[in-house]
């Protein structure tokens, strides 16, 4: 399999594994999709790390494969490959992606569907499809944008130019910076510090975040405010008040 799923402790790995640079051909978009929303079903699973490995995390798409797309070849495959990597974008769980290497085209933009990335001080990242004549085609354009505003995002677009780990850092583009060595373990500690806390609040904050970024602000805070009251109804919520009027802050113990 190019692409699998291993839990351990609470931790989903989402494990790209196609040597020798994890190019995303059609096959992996599918699997990719299929992994991430069973990531997103099994109760097993309450964060998710997307790794590629200590090598790369993912130079892009499979070129020689476009290449002998035609329009209509492209037209049909253009709405799956979307829908895998907002499958990932979309899992209702916290979601670390551990950056080594190159994340160029197609692997950015599945950075990008991650909620926090840690980067290797050595990793390299970027949308080179101008450089092909194309644009990204994985939700590029719009979640980059989101993420380092538009005029970045427009710059690394339209140059198709590379930035390394302390510019990705500086305009926001990634989230911590580390050593290559320490990528995988910093962000299997972040995740698995998620894994402990209250599911279903993780959950809602994601929600609101996300679905907040795409309304104006009244609807936004409409949003948050469902969210908000509809956790009163849950244990985590009586789990973390008991806790904290009975032990203090911080001690309370999730299921």
């Amino acid at each position: 399999m190019t692409v699998t799923l291993e839990v351990a402790d609470g931790v989903g790995t989402i494990r790209l594994d196609r040597p020798p640079m994890n190019a995303l051909d059609s096959a992996m978009q599918d699997r990719l999709r299929e992994v991430a929303r069973e990531a997103g079903r099994r109760p097993d699973v309450r964060a998710v790390v997307l790794w590629g490995g200590e090598k790369v995390f993912a130079a892009g798409a499979d070129i020689k494969e476009m290449q002998a797309m035609s329009y209509e070849d492209m037209a049909d495959r253009a709405g799956p490959l979307q829908e895998a990597f907002t499958a990932v974008a979309r899992i209702p769980k916290p979601v670390v992606a551990a950056v080594t290497g190159y994340a160029l085209g197609g692997g950015c933009e599945l950075a990008l569907c991650a909620d926090i990335r840690i980067a290797a001080q050595d990793a390299r990242l970027g949308q080179p499809e101008i450089l092909l004549g194309l644009i990204p085609g994985a939700g590029g354009t719009q979640r980059l944008a989101r993420l380092v505003g538009p005029s970045r995002a427009k710059d690394l677009i339209f140059t198709g130019r590379m930035v390394g780990a302390a510019e990705a850092l500086a305009i926001g583009l990634v989230d911590q910076v580390v050593p290559a060595a320490e990528v995988h373990a910093r962000a299997l500690a972040w995740a698995a510090r998620l894994a402990r806390g209250p599911a279903y609040a993780l959950r809602a904050a994601k929600e609101a975040v996300d679905a907040g970024l795409e309304t104006d602000l009244d609807s936004g805070l409409a949003i948050e405010r469902g969210l908000f009251a509809g956790l009163f109804a849950t244990a985590d919520r009586e789990t973390g008040m008991r806790s904290f009027i009975e032990d203090g802050p911080g001690k309370a113990e999730f299921r």
